[in-house]
Parts: structure tokens; C-alpha cells; sequence
């Protein structure tokens, strides 16, 4: 597990797959929520690269969410798919949990759609509870918000 520039190549291509990913399950763009380099550079955020082989195969972050810095926000949590059943997402959603709570936050929120089947089991194996929705997509009939304390 490593660190990286949001914008950085290895991470834009992780990213890029990530949407893909998701334009495959829900049409359009995959996910159009905002999202700027700038919000995963610490102390406000991190991007997190997952390796296996010395190859890159999985992605996430956090972002600061609200104004109390005391939550932050899970974003681009992703592992191709010929990596995937080997507990790298796990690991992944562990250190960004890690991380953020270094950088003094107590809770971590997300928001995913419901054609993420793998995605809302591991959320909720890993003690995420449906919360309220929130962000760029609250108001669709298919987003599920989840939160837990770190």
C-alpha cells in the first residue's frame, strides 16, 4: 500500500477503471460527483495505491466531508477485477480507516449505488450502518449512504 498524488498516473488509471466500472453498472460517466486532486492531499485527505506483484491493483481515499474535521469521506474504493477476492479491498477500506483517523478523524461516510453488491456487503461485514444520504447523489432513488465511527 502506497500513497499517491490523486492525479498522479498510476492513480488515473486506477480512477479511470474505478469509472468504468461503475459507467458499466449505471450508464453515463460512472460517477459524476466533483472531485478535485486537491482534496486528497493530507491533512485533508489521502489516495491510497494497493500493489500486488509490485503491479498496481486497487485504489482509495478520503476527503474531508463538513466543516467540523472530524469527518472525512471514502472515495474511489476500487480493485480490478482480476485482483479482486483476495481481501485488497478490505485492506484498503483498513487504511484509509487508518488514515484518516491519523489525521483526527472520528467517522468515515460513503455513498454507493445499489448495483454494488460486493461493495455494500464488505461496507457492512466492516461495521458500516445506513445513514442518511448525502452528497452529489442524495437525492436518487438508487444511492445507499453508509457511515461508521473510527
Amino acid at each position: 500500500m502506497r500513497s499517491e498524488r490523486y492525479d498522479s498516473p498510476v492513480a488515473r488509471e486506477l480512477v479511470g477503471a474505478a469509472l468504468a466500472d461503475l459507467a458499466t453498472r449505471y450508464g453515463g460517466e460512472g460517477d459524476e460527483t466533483p472531485v478535485a486532486p486537491s482534496e486528497f492531499v493530507p491533512p485533508s485527505g489521502a489516495f491510497l495505491v494497493a500493489y500486488l506483484d509490485g503491479v498496481p491493483v486497487g485504489c482509495a481515499g478520503w476527503r474531508s466531508h463538513g466543516n467540523s474535521g472530524e469527518v472525512a469521506e471514502l472515495k474511489r474504493l476500487y480493485v480490478a477485477s482480476t485482483a479482486r477476492g483476495r481481501g485488497i479491498a478490505r485492506s484498503l477500506l483498513a487504511a484509509v480507516e487508518r488514515s484518516a483517523r491519523g489525521y483526527g478523524r472520528r467517522r468515515l461516510i460513503l455513498e454507493c449505488g445499489d448495483r454494488q453488491p460486493e461493495a455494500i456487503a464488505l461496507y457492512q461485514r466492516s461495521g458500516y450502518e445506513r445513514i442518511e444520504d448525502f452528497g452529489f447523489y442524495r437525492d436518487e432513488p438508487d444511492v445507499l449512504s453508509f457511515g461508521r465511527s473510527l
